[in-house]
């Protein structure tokens, strides 16, 4: 079971630290002095989803030049602030990259194996959409 800390330094700046010893910066938006808590989040399903598909077109044989994630959430204009809609844009270069491998590794990361995924799921509306990019 993973287990983190989050300590405080000053002002509103925290440091996160993962189960493996790795850190990152948090802050809130008076001073901005790292990652917002709830853009973490953000950060946290892409990456998330971005191991799987590297995993599942790797798994095909396919060879992945380039992934990036694009997210983008609305949020309630009143506190709590949840997410209610998150969208990813994937983009991807390769070579022997088809639309229906990288929909179809899109789709089993989003509903099999993205466990960020399955946790924001039940507040948060997920979108997806792709672009294979070309030199």
């Amino acid at each position: 079971m993973p287990q983190i800390s989050v300590s405080w330094l000053e002002d509103k700046t925290f440091v996160g630290t993962d189960s493996r010893h790795h850190s990152v910066v948090l802050s809130g938006d008076d001073p901005p002095r790292g990652v917002s808590p709830s853009e973490m989040l953000l950060v946290g399903l892409a990456a998330c989803t971005a191991y799987d598909v590297v995993e599942i077109l790797t798994k095909k044989r396919l060879q992945l030049q380039h992934l990036e994630i694009i997210a983008d959430g609305q949020r309630d204009d009143q506190p709590p602030w949840p997410y209610r809609t998150i969208h990813l844009e994937y983009r991807l270069k390769g070579e022997g990259l088809t639309e229906k491998a990288v929909a179809q590794a899109i789709e089993l990361s989003e509903q099999k194996y993205c466990s960020v995924a399955a946790t924001v799921r039940g507040v948060a509306k997920i979108t997806t959409s792709y672009q294979i990019l070309t030199d």
